[in-house]
């Protein structure tokens, strides 16, 4: 019965494969198209809404970046919480023109808890009807002169949630901060801008979103490790599409210690863990209990994405290697049988790393205005090392199934405004 453990993995992770085997449709359609959307022909009222914790360093240059948008300002109103805050967060937002509520909860300290707590100052304030739609952005995010516009394009065409192309302020700082630039383009690439051609709902990724008044009208209650992915999930099974702006252009702070990446990734993984464990079964079920069949698509392709499929390969690796040692001391079976093991698990790893190298390989060709100017053998060593990051992702998985993980912030210190980011990109190696 052993012998067999590895075999039923292998099966389960092969029906996991071909399940998304329509995946490769996404990357060659997002190679050439993704959606455009006409000039507004209505601006509409948005609130800006920021959670942050100890964000003084970087919170005045977000905001700065929102008073020079192209929109008209009477039409924008930003909203922050400073969550928990020990440093001048609060102080800093008030003299960047933002509204700011101040909280103190020590033990909900989640972003969602945050933002909960926001919304419902806005309700009670203002009234969450005030607005047409909500953006959500991290302290440290900056925005492109003309963002506003171009998402408002996107939501004057209709779409009730739209995200928006996430580039990074510090790109070139090590290949740890890399790595996170090219996940986040290898996500528009590879999944945002099909999915936007095609009319379905891409995934929320923390940051860089809009999304209707509707969708808030009894508050925010996605308090978990990773709010966007329960947002998403349940935006999904309610029947919203979430479209992708490709226009809209935003950047943000990576993590350039490996130690904060694990942390953060452990949390992320912890959090998927729920996400899929909370929204799975409801999302699964509106496959079959959906009216239409772009709406049971959609909830078929999200459950996908919450489904935890990358410990279906883990576990198959560990149990094949397991089983072979199992057999070489119970059984007296050859030591090669757990050499065979090795040799199995060493060409499927090594061809996971070569595929990740050519994506990113492949991200540096196509958004090559999404990035700094950067030498070649630079692009080159963080193409290579960028199989590092599923690496991460891989053992973060297995620690977070078996922990208790806590929300801690990500800290944030680089300064730098969005003139500097356009600089950075006016020459292209």
């Amino acid at each position: 019965m052993l012998h067999l453990l590895p075999k039923i993995f292998a099966a389960i992770g092969a029906l996991l494969g071909a399940m998304s085997c329509y995946y490769t449709v996404y990357a060659i359609v997002g190679l050439f198209a993704t959606r455009r959307f006409a000039p507004a022909r209505r601006q509409h009222r948005y609130a800006i809404v920021i959670a942050a914790r100890n964000e003084e360093a970087v919170i005045g240059r977000l905001l700065e970046s929102i008073r020079l948008q192209d929109y008209p300002s009477e039409l924008l109103t930003v909203f922050v919480v400073a969550d928990n805050c020990t440093d001048g967060t609060a102080q800093a937002a008030r003299s960047g023109g933002a509204v700011c509520y101040e909280r103190c909860d020590p033990d909900h300290r989640t972003k969602g808890y945050a933002l909960e707590y926001l919304f419902s100052c806005i309700a009670r304030d203002y009234g969450t009807d005030a607005f047409e739609g909500y953006f959500v952005f991290d302290a440290d995010n900056l925005l492109n002169r003309d963002y506003v516009s171009r998402m408002n394009e996107a939501f004057d065409a209709g779409e009730r949630i739209v995200t928006s192309c996430r580039a990074s302020k510090n790109f070139g700082d090590n290949w740890i901060s890399a790595s996170y630039a090219l996940h986040w383009l290898r996500t528009v690439r590879m999944e945002h801008r099909a999915r936007s051609v095609f009319g379905l709902a891409t995934r929320i990724q923390g940051t860089g979103f809009l999304f209707a008044s509707e969708l808030v009208k009894n508050g925010w209650h996605y308090t978990s490790l990773t709010e966007d992915r329960a947002f998403t999930a349940d935006a999904v099974a309610a029947g919203y599409p979430i479209s992708y702006c490709d226009a809209a252009v935003f950047y943000d702070e990576q993590p350039v210690s490996l130690r904060i990446a694990l942390r953060q990734r452990i949390r992320w993984a912890k959090g998927h863990l729920q996400a899929f464990a909370e929204t799975g079964w409801p999302l699964w079920k509106h496959v079959f209990t959906s009216h239409d069949a772009p709406t049971a698509f959609m909830s078929y392709d999200m459950f996908l994405l919450v489904c935890p499929r990358a410990l279906w390969s883990i576990f198959t690796y560990a149990a094949r290697l397991l089983c072979a040692i199992a057999l070489w001391l119970f059984t007296k079976e050859s030591f090669g049988v757990v050499g065979a093991a090795l040799l199995a698990w060493a060409a499927g790893f090594g061809k996971r790393w070569l595929r990740n190298a050519v994506i990113a390989l492949y991200v540096f060709l196509t958004e090559r205005r999404h990035m700094p100017a950067l030498p070649w053998y630079r692009k080159l060593w963080f193409a290579v090392t960028f199989p590092l990051f599923d690496v991460i992702g891989r053992i973060s998985t297995v620690i977070a199934l078996f922990s208790h993980v806590d929300w801690k912030p990500i800290p944030h210190d680089c300064a730098a405004g969005i003139d500097e980011m356009q600089t950075a990109k006016t020459a292209v190696s």
